[in-house]
């Protein structure tokens, strides 16, 4: 079986001391740390945990906000994130109607104290808090939701918080999509519009409907405001939609998700940060996504490494090998002997593993060479062995059987095949080797490997010479009768 394809592309992660320093920096967290470290035995709390009214305005000052509504809302904002996080510890109160008191928490001594990993944990919850917060019913009038008695009738609402979460995970989930999207090609901003209609317009869709336009232009001002919610805990970089184009309903007009008008960054731009990749992977790890990062291989087995990279884009791949390199602390020539071992094997996998050890081992260095010429006699790896070794100049490399170099030439399209590489490379490499043999195809259809007959149909799909092609599928015919199938 070969590997099974991540749901996601690999994400590079800056180092988890750079995404601390990031968090400690999101100017809602540094908010909730000042206020953590003000708050003393006479501030006092209300019975959900919050700031007493008469408070924010001194709260207010200590962040340097202005005194006024906004001011407090800011201030209440970061008190909340302050509780949510660890960083004060609240004490109810004694009675219904009475204040509460608080006291540095646990979590507080650890942004100084801890590791980075302590203050990410920290950070963490702090987006969850975030997250809800996004994610709760806008209340135009909460008295209209307040029953004669006291209660609250969440009926009224017309809220689902599960749909709700989901809609903006789903939207977060695609940002991070595209921005590893060619590679990390697509970590530029991103159209509000476009990012709403990646969530509401069907993919086999042609003209939107004007009912899919008006629900797109509801979703993009629903995303406004949590864009707005999101960029202060580092998530995100936003620019929110221009109020000029509001119109009077408060929602945007449907022209946006045409993109029609010249300036689309008026209708709201958004880009993950660094930091905002890591949160947004750690909810999708939790969910049970497979988000795979660059690095997690690390200190892996070489089985565990080659099936891994089995589908990363080269680049990541690259990254992936020389990490696993610099880890494996009993030098070169174990570590080669170890990828290759791993990349033996007659199951549907094997091919792309050993054209993934050859690359790996170009990057173990020279020192790999005895560990290399070890296999020299083996079927599977001693003509992946002499390439490498004629590609260092290596001096004293016998010459490979002719067997083994038709067991290698099938052996290297299967594993790109498998690959799914460019198809002017794929039909490049086909030529190639076929053409570096006389009577190629009159050979190769009895090379005893799992994949001989797929790979000669393979080429007669592919070879632009009619003749050959031809030839091919020929061959192909006769590796079927051969292996009884």
């Amino acid at each position: 079986m070969s590997a099974e394809r991540p749901s996601l592309p690999p994400v590079r992660l800056n180092s988890e001391a750079e995404l601390a320093r990031d968090a400690l920096a999101a100017p809602l967290f540094v908010r909730a740390v000042r206020l953590a470290r003000w708050a003393g035995p006479d501030t006092r709390v209300g019975a959900g945990g919050e700031l007493v009214e008469a408070q924010l305005p001194a709260a207010a000052e200590h962040l340097g906000l202005p005194a006024d509504d906004d001011g407090a809302a800011y201030a209440s904002e970061a008190w909340r994130l302050a509780v949510d996080t660890g960083l004060l510890d609240v004490t109810d109160p004694e009675e219904e109607d009475g204040e509460g008191t608080v006291s540095a928490g646990e979590n507080l001594a650890l942004l100084t104290g801890g590791s980075p990993q302590d203050v990410l944990s920290i950070w963490l919850d702090g987006l969850d808090a975030v997250h809800a917060d996004a994610t709760a019913p806008v209340l135009d009038d909460f008295t209209d939701l307040v029953g004669e008695d006291g209660s609250i009738d969440f009926d009224a609402l017309d809220w689902d918080p599960e749909a709700e979460a989901e809609f903006l995970d789903g939207v977060l989930g695609n940002l991070y999509l595209l921005t590893l999207a060619d590679n990390g090609a697509g970590e530029g901003p991103v159209p509000l519009p476009a990012l709403a209609a990646s969530m509401i317009v069907p993919d086999d869709m042609g003209e939107p409907t004007d009912d899919i336009l008006e629900q797109v232009s509801e979703a993009m001002m629903r995303l406004d405001d949590q864009f707005r919610l999101l960029e202060p805990i580092g998530i995100v970089e936003y620019r929110p939609v221009d109020e000029a184009l509001m119109v009077e309903e408060g929602e945007a007009p449907v022209d946006a998700v045409g993109g029609d008008e010249d300036d689309v960054t008026r209708y709201g731009m958004v880009k993950l940060t660094p930091l905002g990749l890591y949160g947004v992977r750690a909810r999708m790890l939790e969910a049970g996504v497979d988000a795979p990062a660059v690095g997690d291989l690390a200190g892996k087995g070489a089985d565990a490494l080659l099936d891994g990279i089995a589908h990363y884009p080269e680049s990541a791949a690259r990254a992936e090998v020389k990490l696993w390199l610099a880890g494996y602390a009993d030098g070169a020539v174990p570590a080669a002997a170890e990828l290759l071992a791993a990349a033996r094997g007659t199951d549907e996998g094997g091919p792309l593993r050993r054209l993934h050890c050859q690359q790996a081992l170009a990057l173990a260095g020279p020192e790999a060479e005895p560990a290399v010429r070890a296999v020299l006699g083996d079927r599977e790896l001693g003509g992946l062995a002499r390439v490498w070794l004629a590609e260092r100049g290596a001096a004293d490399v016998p010459a490979p059987p002719e067997d083994m170099i038709f067991w290698l030439a099938i052996d290297t399209i299967a594993a790109h095949l498998d690959a799914d590489g460019e198809l002017d490379e794929l039909q490049g490499l086909i030529e190639g080797l076929s053409a570096q043999h006389s009577g190629f195809f009159d050979e190769v259809w009895r090379v005893d490997h799992p994949a001989t007959a797929d790979v000669l149909e393979a080429m007669g799909r592919l070879h632009s010479d009619k003749k050959a092609a031809k030839d091919a599928r020929k061959a192909a015919f006769k590796a079927r009768s051969r292996a009884g199938g």
